[in-house]
C-alpha cells in the first residue's frame, strides 16, 4: 500500500510539475520527457534567424552544418545553436535520464533480458543444489544461527540456504548472482508465508539485510575509481565495508527490535564476532599488500569465488549423481528445468520493474527531483554543512531510486571535483553502502505478489539515512586532514 502510494505520488506530481513549467514558459516542449535519450542535448527556444543577435545570425550561416556552439563552461556545451528549416534551434544541457518511451524500451532491452539470462543460470544452479542436496546441507549448518534472525523459518528450511547464498554474493559484489539467489529465497519463504498477499516477518528480515548490502569487495566501484585515474583506486574499500557492515547492524537491529527478536543469543553474538573477525582479518591480509597486489586481489577474489561456487555445485552434483537418477532425471536436465523457472520469474517481475523506472525516469526528467535535492542542498548549507558534503548529496538522494543515475552523478562528480577530492571519494561509499530500495522492493516483492509490504519500505529508507550519515562520518574519519 505505501509503495503504491509513493508510486501514484512521484508520477502525479511530476506531471503536475511538467504540466505547471510548460505553460509557465520554464519548459520549452515536453518531448525530451517522453522521447529523449540520457545525455541527448535539451531544448530550450526555438527563433527565427532574424531575430537572433547579429554576431549569432553571421556566424551560424558560415558555420559548418549550420550549427555553433558558445561555451561558457569549457566542461559542457552551454549553448547550441541550430540553424535548419528557416529557424534556429536553441539547446542547452543534457537530459538526466531516458525520457518514458525509450525507458520503456531499455528496461525490457537492457534490465530484463539481462536479468531473465542471469536468472536462467543461476536458477538452473540452484536446482541442481536442490535435487543433490547441497541446500539442504547448507541449511542444516546454518540453522543455528537463521533461527535466531528468522524464527518463522523452520529448522533445515531450504530457503536458508538460498538467503545464505544471496548474502554471500553481496558481500563479494556478485550483484548479477545476488538478485537470482534472492528471488529463489523469497520464494522459498513465500510457501511458508500464511497471508500470501502480505509480507511475513522472515520476508521483510531477509529484505533490510539484502538492502544494507553488507560489501567487501566493492569491485565496481574500485573500476570506476581508476577510470578516473584515482591516485589510489581501492583507498575507499575500507570505508565502503564499515559503512556497509554498520548499515546491516543497523537493519538488524531495527527489524529485530520490530520483530522481538534475542539479541543476547550466544549463537547470534557468535556469528556476528564471527564475521568481524572475518572482515578484520582480510582488511588486515589486504593492507599487507602493495598498490600492484591490492589492485589483483580486489580484481580477482569475487570472480574467483564465482568460479568455486559454480565449480563447487557442479561437482556435489556429479558426486551425488544417484539422487538425480532416483528422480528421474539428469544433472543437465535439472539444470535446465531450473533455468526455465528462472525464465518464468523474469517475465513476472517485468511489470514491476517498468512502473517503477517510468515513474522515477519521470520524475528525474520533469525537472522536480533537480528542484527538491537543489534546496536540500541549500538547507544543509545554511545550518553549516561543508559544501564537500552538499555537492555529493544528490548522489545519496537518487541511489534508493535509481542505481544508474545516481552512478551517472557519482562520475560526474569525480570528473569536476577529482576522484581524489573528498566529494569524489564520499559519492563513491554513498554509491556502495546503499541499496535501490524501490527496485529492489518492486522486484523482490513483485516476484512473489505481495501487495502489503508492512513496514519494510520505511525500514529499508531509514537504513539508507543511517548509511548516509555514517558515510559522511567515515569519509570525514578517513580523508579529512
Amino acid at each position: 500500500m505505501v509503495l503504491s502510494r509513493f508510486w501514484l505520488t512521484i508520477f502525479i506530481a511530476s506531471i503536475a510539475f511538467t504540466v505547471f513549467a510548460l505553460f509557465s514558459g520554464d519548459t520549452y516542449t515536453i518531448d525530451s520527457i517522453l522521447n529523449g535519450k540520457k545525455d541527448d542535448p535539451i531544448l530550450i527556444s526555438e527563433r527565427y534567424l532574424n531575430d537572433t543577435p547579429s554576431f549569432i545570425r553571421d556566424s551560424i550561416e558560415k558555420a559548418p552544418e549550420k550549427t555553433i556552439v558558445i561555451d561558457r563552461d569549457t566542461l559542457n556545451p552551454d549553448t547550441t545553436y541550430v540553424y535548419k528549416s528557416k529557424t534556429v534551434k536553441l539547446y542547452s544541457g543534457v537530459q538526466k535520464s531516458d525520457g518514458l518511451l525509450p525507458t520503456c524500451k531499455n528496461t525490457l532491452m537492457d534490465i530484463i533480458l539481462p536479468l531473465i539470462a542471469y536468472l536462467a543460470f543461476f536458477c538452473g544452479l540452484m536446482e541442481l543444489l536442490i535435487v543433490s542436496g547441497a541446500s539442504e546441507k547448507i541449511a542444516k549448518w546454518l540453522s543455528p544461527v537463521f533461527a535466531k534472525v528468522f524464527p518463522s523459518v523452520p529448522k533445515n528450511h531450504e530457503s536458508i540456504s538460498y538467503m545464505t547464498l544471496n548474502f554471500a554474493a553481496n558481500f563479494l559484489g556478485l550483484d548479477s548472482a545476488a538478485t537470482p539467489f534472492g528471488l529463489k529465497a523469497m520464494q522459498s519463504l513465500q510457501e511458508i508465508n500464511p497471508e500470501k498477499d502480505k509480507a511475513s516477518d522472515a520476508q521483510i528480515m531477509f529484505m533490510c539485510l539484502h538492502a544494507a548490502g553488507l560489501t567487501l569487495i566493492p569491485t565496481s566501484i574500485i573500476g570506476y575509481r581508476a577510470a578516473q585515474n584515482a591516485t589510489n583506486p581501492a583507498d575507499v574499500m575500507l570505508p565502503c565495508i564499515i559503512t556497509s557492515f554498520i548499515g546491516t547492524i543497523a537493519a538488524l537491529i531495527i527489524v529485530g527490535i520490530r520483530q522481538r527478536i534475542n539479541f543476547f543469543s550466544a549463537t547470534l553474538l557468535v556469528a556476528i564476532m564471527s564475521v568481524v573477525a572475518a572482515i578484520v582479518g582480510l582488511l588486515f591480509y589486504i593492507n599487507g599488500l602493495d598498490l600492484i597486489g591490492k589492485s589483483f586481489f580486489t580484481a580477482n577474489l569475487s570472480g574467483l569465488m564465482l568460479v568455486a561456487i559454480i565449480g563447487a555445485t557442479l561437482i556435489f552434483s556429479f558426486i551425488h549423481e544417484k539422487k538425480f537418477t532416483e528422480k528421474e532425471t539428469t544433472i543437465f536436465d535439472a539444470f535446465v528445468e531450473g533455468s526455465r523457472n528462472g525464465i518464468q520469474t523474469g517475465v513476472k517481475i517485468f511489470p514491476y520493474v517498468l512502473a517503477m523506472l517510468v515513474a522515477i525516469s519521470f520524475f528525474r526528467n520533469s525537472g522536480l527531483f533537480e528542484i527538491i535535492s537543489r534546496w536540500i542542498a541549500i538547507g544543509f548549507s545554511q545550518i553549516g554543512i561543508a559544501k564537500d558534503i552538499t555537492d555529493s548529496l544528490p548522489v545519496a538522494m537518487l541511489r534508493p531510486f535509481s542505481s544508474g543515475g545516481s552512478r551517472g552523478f557519482m562520475i560526474d562528480a569525480m570528473q569536476n571535483f577529482g576522484p581524489d577530492s573528498f566529494t569524489g571519494r564520499l559519492v563513491c561509499i554513498f554509491q556502495c553502502s546503499a541499496e535501490t530500495t524501490f527496485y529492489v522492493i518492486a522486484v523482490y516483492f513483485g516476484s512473489v505478489n505481495i501487495k502489503n509490504t508492512r513496514y519494510t519500505l520505511a525500514t529499508m529508507l531509514l537504513v539508507d539515512l543511517i548509511c548516509v550519515v555514517t558515510a559522511i562520518m567515515v569519509a570525514s574519519w578517513f580523508f579529512v586532514r
